[in-house]
């Protein structure tokens, strides 16, 4: 049974730095392209962050270069996206997504920035 399960959102200040984690399982972890997705209300689901299955490349979206870092330990199973600096407007849901042979989702965390 494939499973992908996220962690470590909450509220924060902005400024202020949260760590997520996807942990995954039910599939073989180091031969997936991973990325970090977020949705706001009313907005539509757009790609943050993403991670080759080798390590090797990573791509940010505009908003979040140089705030956010993604990365993988494949001996884990286990995706993460470091996020410093945050602002309201990441204010969002953020999901993982495995992509290979097939693609799944997490079932999201909450992330919120607000003073």
């Amino acid at each position: 049974q494939v499973q992908l399960v996220e962690s470590g959102g909450g509220l924060v200040q902005p400024g202020g730095s949260l760590r997520l984690s996807c942990a995954a399982s039910g599939f073989t972890f180091s031969r997936y392209r991973m990325s970090w997705y977020r949705q706001a209300p009313g907005k539509e689901r757009e790609l943050v962050a993403t991670i080759s299955s080798a390590v090797t490349n990573t791509n940010y979206a505009d908003s979040v270069k140089g705030r956010f870092t993604i990365s993988r330990d494949n001996a884990k199973n286990t995706v993460y996206l470091q996020m410093n600096s945050l602002k309201p407007e990441d204010t969002a849901v953020y999901y993982c997504k495995a992509e290979g042979l097939a693609s799944y989702w997490g079932q999201g965390t909450q992330v919120t920035v607000s003073s």
